[in-house]
């Protein structure tokens, strides 16, 4: 389904290159190819109203994030080393991220291990609902 989502879009994307050099093909205040970029355009409506529905109906209703599993990789991300540099510095933070990186263990907790910074620093510089899991 995602596939045929996909041709609809390329489809889509040569109706418009057609419209773009129709549009700059057109003599004066007379284009003479209206039709086709017209022709063009409703195809394009016409696809997108057809599919949309269903694709949201069979493809994206229902789908729910796991919250533990993003929470997760998030921490992971090394990116978050940029909320630490105001505080410790970019090579001291890149330090920490590439180690965290290495060992695939949270930047903060490396921070911490390391006294870079306490516990507290780095709940209050990353965000307590990015260190643990919000209580429900």
């Amino acid at each position: 389904m995602g596939e045929c989502l996909d041709m609809i879009g390329f489809q889509i994307m040569g109706n418009d290159t057609t419209v773009a050099m129709a549009a700059q093909a057109g003599q004066f205040e007379l284009n003479v190819m209206t039709p086709v970029m017209t022709c063009n355009i409703l195809e394009s409506i016409a696809l997108l109203t057809n599919y949309l529905p269903f694709f949201r109906e069979r493809c994206v209703e229902g789908i729910k994030a796991n919250e533990e599993s993003c929470r997760a990789y998030l921490e992971l991300n090394p990116i978050i080393v940029t909320f630490l540099t105001p505080k410790i510095g970019y090579l001291k933070a890149a330090e920490l991220a590439k180690e965290a990186l290495e060992r695939r263990v949270p930047v903060a907790e490396v921070a911490v291990e390391k006294g870079v910074l306490s516990k507290e620093e780095a709940d209050e510089l990353l965000g307590k609902k990015l260190l643990k899991p919000s209580a429900p």
